[in-house]
């Protein structure tokens, strides 16, 4: 055989050899589909149940209800999760209204930023095509509130969302345009969520604070140019999971994702920040006030702002120029707006006190940690337009000192540079805070179950080296509310001392026992001065069910 018939006998075997390959491959899938339909549809198992949609969940078979669980939601799982159906009906009928408003937040948020990309890297413009989150809203499958002593709202919740949205962002190149679209977009996480602090200005409360209690579980489709990226091998997973640990390095406990809703001033309860050092001096050729004599001046301090008792001087007899150096120590809240009251007045021993003069000065106008030697003039009032302020009333000479809490000396601007305030507190050592000078805070917040074998109208009297302190009488009630602070300076920190609260009653009338004892606790303040504050309920003693809530701190000058 030739090398052409050899030739022509291959192509007519190569021929042959494709069409029986065709007749094989078709006689093949009708004998698959034949074969198929009996074995999986006409005999079909008989002893496979067909539940029903709403089958109850004492007859789901075990096998079938394991491949159910991480789908059920967590009031069905953990007992102390709550339904909240009323929260989900409440979110489908508002959703068509919510999806706008939160794609409009959406668009106003993200066209800033499209603005900055704009001309860089040949992009000529992006914008959103199409935007809405489709219409199936995130639904919670639980939500559980937790018990607090603090003034917040804690509650965890369980939320899934498996959307259908159509977001599609338009990106305009020198040559060409791309279109990204993000479609299937799904999720399950569990989140807390904490309200606070409580304020008595609407919505009562000033932030939300919100973070994962696991890592999330996200899945999306992503198209471009018409193709499914997601399809690629490899690349869902690795996305799904990236994503997945960014959100979780972000805001997985204890991180957390603050959400301001008022103003931090509005409502808010200031807290101490530093203390004042004053040093009244002398004064000089005040006014005399008295016909026979001369005056018998002292003086007032106090802090505009502050509800404290003003602190007074000693009063000196017969003299226009007093000399006094004595020291006092004031609580400062908001140095920016308080300022130092100083109101001199002629004593006298029967009726009202004649006033001799005043002055005020700003704290604002202070250093931090510098002291600063004042002469003022006595003015009759703070009213520029008083003609009374003409008249010469004389002069006080003081020191005056502004003096930061150390975990607060950060927040104000001093003499010193970054560098030596930051080792400033750094020194924050077991030796300053255990010995140094601070300021004590005792707040009574309430008591519960305080009955009285006579009567029942509750105080509670706060002793702490040997200085008393009492809050209001609250009447007929064995659980009263008083939310009141009291401050004690001390001069060292009490490492070994105890605060003694007792809670009394006291008869609205005159009468036999008009006193009652109703419990009384001791605590120790050196788990104050380690912790730098404890905040608890403690059981009363000599009370058969009595319990005191109190909130104690200490800060370290």
């Amino acid at each position: 055989m030739g090398f052409f018939e050899f030739c022509v006998y291959f192509k007519k075997m190569a021929f042959l050899g494709s069409l029986l390959g065709i007749l094989g491959f078709g006689v093949g899938i009708s004998i698959g589909v034949i074969v198929g339909y009996f074995l999986f549809i006409y005999y079909e198992p008989r002893d496979v149940k067909d539940y029903p949609e709403n089958t109850p969940f004492d007859e789901i078979e075990p096998n079938t209800l394991i491949d159910l669980l991480p789908e059920l939601p967590l009031w069905v799982m953990n007992p102390d999760y709550e339904r909240v159906d009323w929260f989900n009906e409440f979110m489908a009928n508002m959703w068509p209204f919510l999806d706008k408003a939160i794609c409009g937040i959406i668009k106003s948020t993200c066209e800033p930023i499209f603005a900055e990309y704009i001309g860089k890297y040949q992009i000529k413009s992006i914008q959103f095509e199409q935007l809405t989150l489709g219409t199936i809203p995130p639904r919670l499958h639980g939500i559980k509130v937790y018990d607090s002593i603090e003034k917040e709202l804690v509650f965890e919740f369980a939320i899934r969302w498996a959307a259908n949205p159509n977001i599609v962002v338009a990106l305009k190149l020198s040559s060409l345009q791309i279109s990204v679209q993000l479609v299937d977009f799904q999720v399950a996480a569990t989140a807390r969520a904490t309200l606070k602090p409580f304020v008595p200005t609407f919505p009562c409360f000033s932030s939300i604070i919100v973070s994962l209690t696991k890592k999330p579980e996200v899945d999306f489709g992503l198209k471009l140019i018409g193709g499914d990226l997601m399809a690629i091998p490899g690349l869902h997973h690795f996305v799904q999971e990236t994503i997945s640990k960014q959100v979780a390095r972000l805001y997985l406990w204890p991180q957390t994702l603050e959400i301001p809703i008022l103003d931090s001033s509005i409502g808010a309860v200031k807290k101490p920040v530093g203390i004042l050092h004053v040093k009244v001096l002398r004064a000089q050729k005040l006014l005399n006030m008295d016909f026979l004599s001369k005056s018998d001046p002292y003086v007032k301090l106090s802090l505009g702002g502050d509800r404290l008792p003003a602190k007074k001087t000693t009063v000196k007899m017969n003299t226009l120029n007093p000399v006094w150096d004595e020291d006092f120590k004031l609580t400062v809240k908001d140095p920016e707006a308080q300022v130092l009251q100083l109101h001199l007045y002629d004593w006298e021993k029967i009726g009202a006190h004649d006033k001799l003069g005043m002055q005020v000065v700003p704290l604002k106008l202070l250093t931090p940690y510098e002291k600063k030697e004042l002469t003022l003039d006595l003015l009759n009032s703070t009213n520029p337009n008083d003609p009374q302020n003409k008249k010469p009333r004389g002069q006080i000479m003081l020191e005056v000192s502004f003096i930061p809490f150390q975990e607060d000396s950060l927040n104000f601007n001093g003499p010193f540079s970054f560098h030596e305030r930051k080792e400033s507190v750094s020194s924050f050592s077991d030796d300053v805070s255990l010995r140094g000078a601070g300021l004590l805070l005792v707040n009574v917040i309430a008591a519960e179950d305080v009955e009285g074998k006579h009567h029942t109208n509750p105080y509670a009297v706060v002793v702490v080296r040997g200085e008393k302190r009492k809050t209001k009488a609250r009447n007929k009630t064995w659980n009263p509310k008083w939310e009141e602070e009291f401050q004690f300076m001390l001069e060292e920190a009490p490492l070994k001392d105890l605060i003694h609260i007792e809670v009394k009653s006291k008869k609205r009338r005159f009468g036999f026992r008009s006193k009652e004892l109703l419990g009384y606790v001791d605590i120790q303040l050196k788990d104050v001065i380690y912790n730098g504050r404890i905040n608890e309920k403690y059981h009363l003693i000599n009370s058969k069910d009595g319990i005191l809530h109190v909130d104690i701190g200490w800060k370290v000058i």
